[in-house]
């Protein structure tokens, strides 16, 4: 697909809902990959970054220090009915066009 049928200027934000999920995991991962990219969600998951920083727990171990690190946040869960805007750009043209049976999408 040509990034101009899209019809969506850079810069322009998008509405997008989750319509039926994807058999396979790797258009599931991309929808969780545009999904990350709502603002409310990026800070979410910056906010639980400084947090996972802030509790790291550093210890001895050998005359060396270890790191005990925390497992990463799940912020963005992909399940039918789920909807978030996200600003359009050229580079992530081609992710929306391999999922767009999955989604709906309008611009605002």
């Amino acid at each position: 697909m040509k990034v101009t049928e899209l019809n969506y200027k850079p810069g322009q934000h998008l509405a997008c809902t989750v319509e039926k999920l994807p058999m396979n995991e790797g258009a599931t991962d991309t929808i969780a990959r545009l999904m990350r990219l709502d603002p409310a969600n990026k800070k979410a998951l910056r906010t639980a970054q400084r947090m996972r920083k802030q509790r790291e727990v550093i210890y001895n171990r050998g005359n060396r220090d270890w790191h005990k690190r925390e497992k990463s946040a799940k912020v963005v869960r992909v399940e039918v009915g789920e909807n978030w805007t996200m600003p359009f750009n050229y580079d992530l043209a081609r992710d929306i066009a391999s999922v767009k049976d999955y989604l709906s999408i309008s611009a605002k």
